[in-house]
């Protein structure tokens, strides 16, 4: 099936379609059928992790959908636990391996742990030897972003956070733009557990536009130029994810202001600053405490 999704262009002109599917806290088999779905219906871009324990399942479900790799935006992250360049190294290799894959999209660092400037040294020479076409992080506030540009020589691509219409992180969606680095949302719709699809605002826009809240929370972070990676194990859901394209589906200035009236700096994930967390996950890899 052919995709409209729009693409969106990183610092480095690499593309990346500004839709895709994350698969969070999916076991094997939700992994294999939402992958399906997903690509059957239009995504072309996949989120994991090595903390989510299902890179294998990805690369099965990408490998059975047929669709020619170089048509595919592939993402993972290595963990808090992996700290140091060879360590690095050696994890990216292992979730090459998992995937299935010769070569990554992109390659995040999950989260801000003590030590992530190895991991980005290591990061920056497999993107020069091409194992890596984009490299990013994750979770990252500005200041982590400016300790590590003190040794890096690379500028993160793309910074994946925690972003929905309760927790909008305008002053850090700015910096992203003013220092050319692409905003990704996760949880772009409170990953369930803030109700914000519940909101008054969201559903009267629903209601205007003959859209579902979701869908309405969803163009909000399009046209605020993010990428955006929401997780469904629902075909329905999936399907609707990306139905967000219409020529008369454009929210007004007007709409875009009032979505805005909602930011409560509400977090459904841990704190990036949360140094008790970032030390504990250093040394855990449960797959209840984080994102």
């Amino acid at each position: 099936m052919a995709t409209n999704i729009p693409y969106i262009e990183l610092a480095n002109g690499v593309m990346v379609p500004q839709v895709g599917l994350g698969v969070f806290r999916m076991d094997d088999d939700q992994v294999l059928d939402s992958v399906k779905w997903a690509i059957e219906s239009g995504y072309r871009h996949i989120d994991t992790a090595s903390f989510y324990d299902n890179e294998e399942a990805v690369g099965k479900a990408i490998k059975a959908s047929g669709i020619d790799r170089k048509y595919l935006f592939i993402t993972t992250k290595v963990w808090n636990n992996i700290r140091g360049y060879d360590e690095t190294i050696a994890q990216f290799n292992n979730s090459l391996q998992k995937l299935g894959l010769d070569y990554l999209d992109l390659y995040l660092i999950h989260w801000p742990a003590a030590g992530f400037e190895e991991n980005w040294r290591a990061m920056e020479d497999l993107y020069k030897a091409g194992k890596i076409r984009a490299i990013g992080v994750s979770n990252f506030k500005a200041h982590h972003i400016e300790q590590l540009m003190k040794t890096a020589t690379i500028a993160p691509m793309v910074d994946q956070i925690e972003t929905h219409p309760y927790l909008q992180e305008t002053d850090l969606h700015e910096y992203l733009q003013e220092k050319h680095i692409v905003h990704e949302s996760w949880s772009p719709l409170g990953a369930g557990l803030n109700k914000v699809v519940d909101n008054p605002v969201i559903k009267e826009l629903a209601e205007k536009y003959g859209k579902s809240p979701a869908q309405v929370i969803l163009r909000w972070h399009i046209q605020r130029g993010e990428v955006i990676i929401p997780k469904s194990t629902h075909e329905n859901r999936i399907k609707e994810n990306i139905d967000l394209f219409d020529y008369h589906f454009d929210l007004t200035a007007e709409d875009m202001a009032k979505i805005a009236t909602l930011d409560s700096d509400q977090r459904v994930g841990a704190d990036p600053d949360d140094q008790e967390f970032l030390e504990k996950s250093t040394t855990y890899t449960n797959q209840n405490n984080a994102k």
